[in-house]
């Protein structure tokens, strides 16, 4: 029999994703079941059984709009920037019509002249990439995704262009900003609504050895990142170096503007063994091909890029419960390597039969691993890749009456295997992890060669100047050495941004009051998120 949902995960799936008020986490399996089955009972079944004992999860689009009169089942589009007044103005368009769906955009700025570079036929001088992006935040800042959350932007640049610095410090907020955002977190701030990313290439690893200037510049960004969080890189090399579009959280991967993300996740502690993950990874990776022929996308640019791709991103959460449950430390080991080459061959063999079985391309791509932040929590397991956070946390969201509330939160992987006799002291987090950067490095590298598009995971790290994060420089050498194996990298210091997501607090106060839900008056509240 599978586990009932926690009132906890309860509360976000009503809150978030349920059809009304009485729905139940089954009637919502069925709901999203039929709605891609299309009238194959086989197949909706098949697609029911595994998400309502919650071994597959699609992407919370699918949770959300299957069964309502508009049927938008994409998580997130990617865009890239066009030259020209035209190309602006269609941009800004196609962000407005986008985001109001409840997708997230992702859009690449290198082709973009910089600023002060001449504009001949109409003269005078261009505004260059960030006064661009600078509009798409504001865009994004008063068009509340799908009418229910907090927009989702990320923007990227190259780093040979020439406004590549001042997009490095865009984010790097004047002392009062800052002070603003700690007493009102929807406080304006440049590019608070988007998460910015420098492009890398094989260029770059080539030069970053022997050119001076290059290793200053990359030094650059690895102290911005140490202090704020901000920038983080994305990795394009080995013939990839067009496939530089992400999403915003940076799993999709992508060279054509226009493309999209269709996500679901597996999860990896509900599967018994390799044989249900094998059937399991099948049927998920059906259920997203068909995805792709159902759902309603806001513009024709969007329908005739996936068309042409068939994307998709079957990727996986729950890892560091599966290993805990399996006696394991949180990094690389071969009976995950042996689960790991069963969910990459499961798809990539599924994925070629379908496209013969519907007369359609095989999806350009297959797998990608998402955070999983609110879908984790449906899960009740640790996210995508991410260790777990912590064993309590205090979680700030925003409320159906469009105000921010927050609750305390007993980490639900952590309060289930504490029931079944771990000892929560002995579960590693990001905070020990943490004081071991390059563990957390290897594991993404590890995970990210069963994986042909992106991982999204976020490397925690102290606060700047404490131990372990202190060494800027050093920390680049680390850097090199893995990246090349990785399609990007985000790092978050403790602390670095006003109005945090999660707040690290005492299990006993959490465990005092949990499952209540405060009002930002009742009491301060220092944390904030956003989830897709």
């Amino acid at each position: 029999m599978p586990q009932p949902m926690s009132h906890f995960a309860d509360t976000i799936f009503k809150r978030t994703y349920a059809f009304n008020k009485s729905e139940t986490w089954e009637g919502c399996a069925a709901r999203v079941a039929k709605f891609v089955a299309n009238g194959n009972q086989g197949l909706e079944t098949q697609f029911f059984e595994v998400i309502k004992d919650r071994k597959f999860i699609p992407g919370g689009r699918y949770l959300y709009s299957a069964g309502r009169p508009i049927q938008q089942n994409t998580n997130c589009f990617l865009l890239r920037a066009e030259d020209s007044r035209e190309g602006w103005a269609e941009l800004l368009r196609l962000h407005m019509v986008a985001l109001s769906t409840g997708g997230g955009v992702g859009t690449e700025y290198s082709q973009l002249r910089p600023n002060g570079a001449e504009i001949k036929r109409f003269g005078g001088t261009a505004s260059g990439p960030l006064s661009l992006m600078m509009m798409v935040n504001e865009v994004a800042r008063h068009v509340m995704a799908g009418g229910k959350r907090r927009s989702a932007l990320w923007a990227g640049l190259n780093w040979m262009h020439p406004d590549i610095v001042s997009f490095i410090e865009a984010k790097n907020w004047a002392l009062d900003i800052r002070a603003q955002k700690e007493r009102d977190f929807n406080a304006s701030a440049p590019l608070d609504m988007t998460n910015i990313s420098v492009g890398l290439d094989d260029n770059f690893f080539k030069l970053v050895k022997t050119d001076e200037s290059v290793r200053a510049l990359f030094n650059k960004i690895v102290r911005s990142m140490c202090k704020t969080g901000e920038p983080g890189f994305s990795v394009n090399l080995n013939g990839s170096s067009d496939e530089d579009l992400r999403n915003p959280c940076c799993e999709v991967t992508s060279r054509v503007s226009g493309d999209t993300c269709n996500l679901g996740s597996i999860v990896l502690p509900r599967i018994n063994n390799v044989e249900e993950l094998e059937y399991v990874t099948r049927v998920a990776t059906e259920f997203l091909y068909l995805g792709t022929m159902a759902g309603y996308l806001p513009d024709n640019v969007f329908t005739k890029v996936r068309e042409e791709n068939r994307r998709i991103g079957l990727g996986i959460m729950g890892v560091h419960e599966w290993l805990i449950k399996n006696d394991l430390k949180y990094e690389p080991n071969g009976k995950l390597g042996r689960w790991l080459s069963v969910y990459q061959g499961a798809s990539d063999h599924e994925a070629d039969k379908l496209a013969s079985k519907y007369g359609a391309v095989r999806p350009i791509a297959v797998r990608a691993i998402a955070p999983t932040g609110t879908i984790g929590i449906l899960g009740e397991t640790s996210t995508g890749i991410e260790p777990v956070f912590c064993t309590a946390y205090k979680r700030r969201f925003l409320g159906t009456d469009q105000q921010w509330k927050h609750s305390y939160v007993i980490d639900p992987t952590v309060d289930r295997l504490a029931k079944e006799g771990v000892n929560p002291d002995d579960i590693e987090d990001t905070y020990s992890l943490a004081e071991n950067v390059e563990s957390r490095l290897a594991m993404q590298a590890y995970i990210q060669d069963y994986v042909d598009q992106g991982i999204s995971s976020t490397v925690n790290m102290p606060e700047w100047g404490e131990v372990g994060n202190n060494n800027a420089k050093k920390f680049g050498e680390l850097l090199l050495r893995y990246l090349p194996r990785l399609r990007g990298i985000t790092v978050y210091p403790d602390g670095s941004r006003a109005g945090q997501p999660l707040t690290k607090v005492k299990y006993d106060t959490a465990k005092t009051k949990k499952d209540v839900i405060y009002e930002e008056s009742d009491e301060r509240c220092a944390g904030g998120v956003c989830g897709i």
